[in-house]
């Protein structure tokens, strides 16, 4: 059995190699803001949410599939947290039967797993039962290929069989079983057999004819005689208990696929609910394929902000359809960075089929997404930190693909406003030509001053909006770089207010 909520043709694998620059998505980008908010303290659903997050979907249609999926767990969140509630009950009820396991027996194992498989029986009844009385309810390729496949493979007869057969492997009147005797007179090939079914009516088994047997008591107190019978028996049993304790790893293993893989939804909810608290708009992103290149939204905030700030975060509007290169200048603390967190946080959650922090984004997929930030000065390190930057370009480099994303912030100011400008415009110049799309957030502005005055069409300049008092409104405008960063007015916030003093 397969769940198929996370893809349409296979499993989601949570043990998957993630990309090897994980590490640094999940600092630049805070993504374990994002992951702890998912989860509430479950750690299945923050396991999921890390996975799903960081691994990248590349096709359009993968992502509308998982989309669709989300689109009926917000739509229906008491029963998605009601099918994800199931999930767990059936480790826990495994976890209690083995608790109380006392030996390594076959008959010992036979008698936990018919048990197992009693209360899990008891599980994928609800579970279908959840699907037949509310498949109307969803919409999804998914959800409709979940129930469609439980009502298929659970259905009545099913249970009945199932019940029947764990009726028998309970041994209420013995254990039948036959034997051969091999070389030295000694037992072989033990195996369990299927007893007769009585006759139904009380005359007839009372005047049904008994085959002839052989008995043998034990004496009341023959502890090696009942050890002896014991071990035969356990060579009659060996086999069924296998098969049985392999069943019961089958469904076992689909409870831990659907829980895996609701897990992420559930997470989702979890997001939703607490933005929708905060009064934070979500929408669901529209994917364009990777060759082509487009970035329009509105109202696009930095949703891990939102988690850290009691106040509302403010959004950010941009149209730049057919741009592969976005420069991002302007004042001090004027939202530049929070702009550009923003952008990779919606860029992995539109590719994970989440909704987007925004009121509305569209964007092309990317093959990879990296992140080259401005790291704080380290005492260990062996070199300086302009060395530093250019070894974490050069893995960057060694890993990229056309149709990449590659997020700059203020990287390669470790050295003087030339050096550092020169640097930046062979680097993105490269870059460009191997269509990875680049958003760069600097104050290098001889550097930013040569972007614009080129006036390509593929490249559109935004500033960090100051008031005319100085003060930040956090939005970012299409604008030509300035000469300066407005350094000034943090001093005077800072030595203006102790002066007054």
């Amino acid at each position: 059995m397969k769940a198929f909520l996370m893809h349409r043709d296979r499993d989601f694998d949570l043990e998957a190699a993630l990309p090897p620059n994980s590490e640094a998505l999940i600092q630049d980008l805070e993504l374990n803001v994002l992951f702890n908010a998912m989860a509430l303290g479950d750690g299945h659903v923050f396991e999921a949410a890390r996975s799903a997050v960081l691994q990248v979907l590349r096709d359009e249609e993968e992502v509308r599939y998982r989309q669709d999926v989300l689109r009926d767990v917000l739509a229906n969140p008491l029963l998605a947290r009601q099918l994800y509630d199931l999930t767990i009950e059936a480790h826990v009820r495994v976890k209690d039967a083995h608790y109380w396991a006392y030996s390594k027996s076959p008959s010992s194992i036979l008698a936990q797993a018919v048990s197992v498989l009693q209360r899990l029986v008891g599980l994928l009844k609800q579970l279908r039962g959840v699907g037949t009385y509310n498949v109307h309810r969803f919409s999804s390729e998914g959800f409709k290929t979940l129930f469609a496949m439980l009502e298929r493979e659970l259905s009545d007869d099913y249970f009945v069989a199932i019940q029947d057969h764990l009726n028998r492997l309970k041994f209420r009147n013995g254990v039948l079983i036959s034997a051969e005797l091999g070389k030295g007179h000694k037992g072989v090939n033990y195996t369990l057999r299927k007893p007769k079914d009585p006759p139904e009516s009380l005359a007839a088994r009372l005047m049904a004819p008994r085959p002839p047997a052989y008995t043998f008591h034990l004496a009341p107190r023959d502890d090696a005689g009942a050890k002896a019978l014991g071990e035969l028996t356990d060579q009659g049993l060996n086999l069924v208990a296998n098969a049985l304790s392999q069943s019961n790893d089958h469904i076992l293993n689909f409870f831990t696929m659907l829980r895996t893989e609701l897990a992420f939804y559930v997470g989702c909810l979890n997001l939703s609910e607490q933005l929708a608290k905060k009064r934070e708009p979500i929408a669901f992103p529209t994917p364009a394929a990777l060759s082509e290149r487009r970035l329009t939204f509105g109202g696009l905030y930095d949703v891990c902000l939102a988690f850290t700030t009691d106040r509302r975060v403010v959004g950010n509007d941009l149209k730049a359809d057919g741009r592969d290169f976005v420069i991002v200048t302007g004042a001090n603390q004027g939202g530049k960075t929070t702009f550009l967190r923003s952008l990779g946080l919606a860029q992995l959650m539109m590719q994970c089929g989440m909704f987007v922090p925004a009121e509305s984004f569209s964007a092309n997929l990317c093959s990879h997404l990296f992140t080259h930030y401005r790291r704080e000065e380290d005492a260990t390190m062996k070199s300086g930190k302009l060395d530093e930057e250019f070894n974490r370009c050069s893995a960057i480099v060694d890993q990229i693909a056309p149709d990449a994303v590659l997020l700059f912030n203020e990287s390669f100011a470790s050295t003087n406003e030339r050096e550092g400008s020169e640097i930046a415009r062979q680097i993105t110049s490269a870059l460009l030509e191997r269509r990875v799309k680049i958003v760069f957030v600097t104050h290098l502005f001889d550097f930013a001053r040569s972007v614009y005055d080129k006036s390509e069409a593929t490249t559109i300049c935004l500033r960090a909006e100051r008031g005319a008092d100085g003060g930040r409104t956090f939005k970012l405008r299409e604008g030509e770089p300035l000469q300066t960063a407005y350094g000034e007015d943090l001093y005077n916030e800072i030595f203006g207010a102790r002066a007054d003093r």
